[in-house]
Parts: C-alpha cells; sequence; structure tokens
C-alpha cells in the first residue's frame, strides 16, 4: 500500500534524509525488475546511445524513433523559474533540492494525502516510452522517457465520478530559482491542467528518468508529466501537487497569454501561433542544410488519442 501522511512532510521529523538519497537505486531496480531473463537494465553513460535499445520498452513507445543525442535533450530546456534562456537553466537548475519530495494529491479523491515520491514509485512498473517532442517555439526532439502510467497513480486515490479535470502544480522554490525569487514573467508556482480523460490516457505519463538513468534536475527532476501529442508548456516539471477538480483549473500559460496558449495545445499544423507558422519543426541536433521536418495533427499521435476531441473545433479548442 502507498503510504500517505496528512501534514507537510519534514525529512527530519519522519526518518533519515539517507532514506529519500534511494530514488536513483529505486528506478534502476525496478527497470531490472521489469526486464524478464537475459535482459538487464544498464545505467547508461549521459552521450552513449547504444545502450538504450535494452532497457524494457512500453506498448506504446515507437521503437522507430531515433532518440535524439542525450547531450542535446540535457541541455536544451525551458525552464523560467531558472532562466529565459536554456543553457543557463542547466547549470542552475543544479541548486534544486529534490531529496525528501511528496507529491499531494488531493480534491474529487477518496484517497487524499501527502505521498512519498518512493512509495508512488514503489508502487508503479518503469518502463521506457520513447516519444517525440514537439516545444511550441517550433524545435522537436525524440526522447527515451523512463516512467509510468499516469493512469495507475490516479487509480490509487480512486477518483470520484464527480473528477473531470486534473491540475498539477510545480514545486515553489523560490530560494532556488531566481525567477520565482524575482516574480519574473509568469503567476508562481508553475501550473498546468488536462481533462481526466486525457490524464487517463495510456501515452500520458510520469516520468522519472530518461535515457537508462535518474531524470536531471533541468529536464523536470524528480516527477514530470509526459503528454506527447501536445507542445511542450503542457509538460509541467517538478510536480508537488495534483488535485482532481470538478472544473477546469486556470493554468500558467494561458492566464499569462490566452491568444497564443490555449488549455488544450494539441500540436495542429494548421493552428498557427499569433506570430510563427506551426506547420513544420526544427529537429535537435540537425544541420543547416537538414530540411525541417513537417508537423502531425496530434504530433503524430492521432490514431491513438484523436477520439478524444471527435466532437470538438480544434481551432477554437487550441
Amino acid at each position: 500500500m502507498i503510504i500517505k501522511t496528512t501534514k507537510e512532510l519534514v525529512a527530519s521529523e519522519i526518518t533519515d534524509i539517507s532514506v529519500f538519497k534511494r530514488r536513483r537505486q529505486i528506478i534502476k531496480a525496478s527497470l531490472a525488475a521489469m526486464v524478464a531473463g537475459e535482459f538487464i537494465a544498464p545505467a547508461i553513460a549521459a552521450n552513449n546511445n547504444s545502450n538504450w535499445a535494452n532497457l524494457p520498452k512500453s506498448n506504446y513507445a515507437d521503437k522507430s524513433l531515433t532518440p535524439t543525442p542525450a547531450g542535446l535533450i540535457k541541455n536544451y530546456t525551458n525552464y523560467y523559474e531558472f532562466a529565459f534562456n536554456k543553457q543557463d537553466s542547466t547549470d542552475l537548475a543544479k541548486n534544486l533540492r529534490t531529496d525528501a519530495w511528496s507529491v499531494e494529491i488531493t480534491g474529487e479523491v477518496e484517497k487524499p494525502g501527502n505521498y512519498y515520491l518512493e512509495d508512488i514509485l514503489s508502487q508503479q512498473s518503469l518502463q521506457e516510452y520513447i516519444y517525440r517532442f514537439r516545444c511550441v517555439e517550433a524545435w522537436s526532439m525524440v526522447v527515451p522517457w523512463i516512467g509510468f502510467p499516469l493512469a495507475g497513480l490516479l487509480k490509487s486515490v480512486q477518483p470520484l465520478s464527480t473528477a473531470r479535470f486534473v491540475k498539477f502544480t510545480s514545486v515553489y522554490q523560490p530560494d532556488t530559482m531566481p525567477k520565482q525569487a524575482s516574480n519574473q514573467m509568469l503567476e508562481w508556482p508553475y501550473v498546468e491542467g488536462l481533462r481526466i480523460d486525457e490524464a487517463m490516457h495510456p501515452l500520458t505519463i510520469l516520468a522519472v528518468g530518461l535515457y537508462g538513468d535518474i531524470l536531471p534536475n533541468q529536464n523536470g527532476a524528480p516527477l514530470r508529466l509526459i503528454v506527447p501529442w501536445k507542445y511542450g508548456f503542457k509538460s509541467i516539471k517538478a510536480i508537488v501537487k495534483i488535485e482532481l477538480l470538478k472544473r477546469p483549473p486556470n493554468t500558467s500559460w494561458n492566464n499569462f497569454a490566452p491568444n497564443e496558449y490555449g488549455f488544450y495545445a494539441n500540436v495542429n499544423p494548421d493552428v498557427a501561433h499569433p506570430r510563427w507558422s506551426q506547420n513544420s519543426e526544427r529537429q535537435l541536433g540537425s544541420t543547416f542544410f537538414t530540411p525541417r521536418r513537417q508537423t502531425e495533427l496530434f504530433n503524430g499521435y492521432g490514431e491513438q488519442v484523436a477520439s478524444l476531441y471527435s466532437e470538438m473545433n480544434l481551432r477554437h479548442f487550441f
């Protein structure tokens, strides 16, 4: 059973801090447990692509995709809590404290509470999900995430029939996040949301690693949402709270510029951003001479997710 608390967690009051530093071992042990017979879950070096094929693949991983080099994935990130450029956020994110992490789950559920991340992980089967990732800025990459379906966690807390939406809140840590401290750009902490059917879809995962190792801070450690058919800003990083709601939540980018960043944010080449086209994308790692990739509706996952929006005008609900 997942252990929960009913108050704010203070590691020094609960157990020795070393208990909470086992996340790397838990991730790798969980991966190893998923592998049968001759397979072993390896510790993959940051720039070594040769071993990722040995990891257990989710049924929803596209094995035909070639992952973007790890160095690019880990050093080209939007993390505005730290910096407004992609390189500085990698360095600054090293200061983020991720020990003693817990997730508060509340709202329209039978079992609300604060859940230790280690206990959540011990109840989930981790797998590798090789997904396309499309940024709203019209660049893309392919990422071999390590994670588990969000649906598994939500089902464990028993959503009520009144739960229609899911709200996610990122960590608020202004002493390590310069832009939070100076209250720049967005209202902090960062907030995102999904419809309950989107959240329960098997493509939607919570990531705790990539390239066979623990998730780097700048990529959203220790727990990040991944919704591969939506623009990247929907995939909120460093989650500390999940709320199941009756009504749609207000979300950070939608509040900031509702005409530019819709609540749904489904990848759609036919709906341009007000300041640029979305019909093609620059693939990370490509050269000046590499043709841009033609963007696909739902980022290429239409066969799996188009039915979620069959009654919707995707130009209006962008």
